[in-house]
């Protein structure tokens, strides 16, 4: 696989124990945002390790229009700053479905969102079966959210494992799909006066399965379980 330049591998994460790493992981629960309908837990059903994978499962419940999911971070336990980071999964299939890959800064609990910048590896959508995103959303000078995002169309995204990644320096976030290049994003684009750059902090790490909202739609209820299968995550550093 060519990348722009050489780099080291400095942390992985390739699951190899029969649960969580709590050294590495938090466990979100409660319901999601942007109107999601899923509420997430740390139940083995919709979370566990097996084979060397981690399985994000979402679920419908049988006595009501219910649905149960998980989404896991690294809040202060592993963060990232430039380097290259990629994640080999394989994502679900089915609409309404809203597997995602992503970070935000870690001092969203202190400053908020979107002031704590968000950097999105991978985002799909399961009523666009072929298409994978990647996205930066940042604040300007008026505290008005921007977003600056591209996509590319993989034919055999259903089915298999495929890696995700950014290359991450000071001047640029860059991303990648099984080597090839879609997006590029100029970090001077999130300048603000008198005000550091949210993509030159420190960022963790998200996975989540959602189900829903705004973005993702009405649900097919004939797709459960719908499952989100994490091989890896590794983090790279310039040589």
């Amino acid at each position: 696989m060519a990348f722009s330049q050489n780099y080291e591998l400095v942390w992985s994460e390739e699951f190899e124990s029969t649960c969580l790493n709590s050294e590495i992981w938090n466990i979100e629960t409660g319901y999601g945002k942007n109107y999601e309908e899923q509420l997430y837990t740390k139940a083995s059903e919709n979370l566990k390790i097996e084979n060397g994978k981690l399985i994000v499962t979402a679920i419908k419940s049988k006595d009501e229009n219910e649905y149960s999911s998980a989404r896991i971070n690294t809040l202060n336990k592993q963060h990232f700053k430039y380097g290259k980071i990629e994640i080999r999964a394989k994502l679900p299939v089915g609409k309404g479905t809203w597997p995602a890959i992503w970070m935000l800064g870690t001092n969203h609990l202190t400053k908020g969102y979107p002031y704590c910048g968000e950097i999105d590896i991978m985002e799909h959508v399961g009523k666009s079966p072929n298409e994978v995103h990647g996205a930066v959303h940042y604040p300007v000078e008026n505290e008005e959210l921007i977003s600056s995002s591209d996509q590319i169309t993989i034919k055999d995204l259903k089915d298999g494992y495929h890696i995700y990644a950014i290359e991450w320096d000071r001047k640029e976030i860059t991303y990648f799909i099984d080597g090839e290049k879609y997006f590029n994003f100029d970090i001077s684009e999130a300048n603000q006066c008198f005000k550091k750059n949210v993509f030159r902090k420190p960022f963790y790490l998200i996975i989540n399965l959602a189900l829903g909202g705004n973005w993702a739609g009405e649900i097919d209820n004939s797709i459960f379980p719908a499952q989100f299968y994490i091989d890896f995550i590794k983090y790279y550093k310039p040589q």
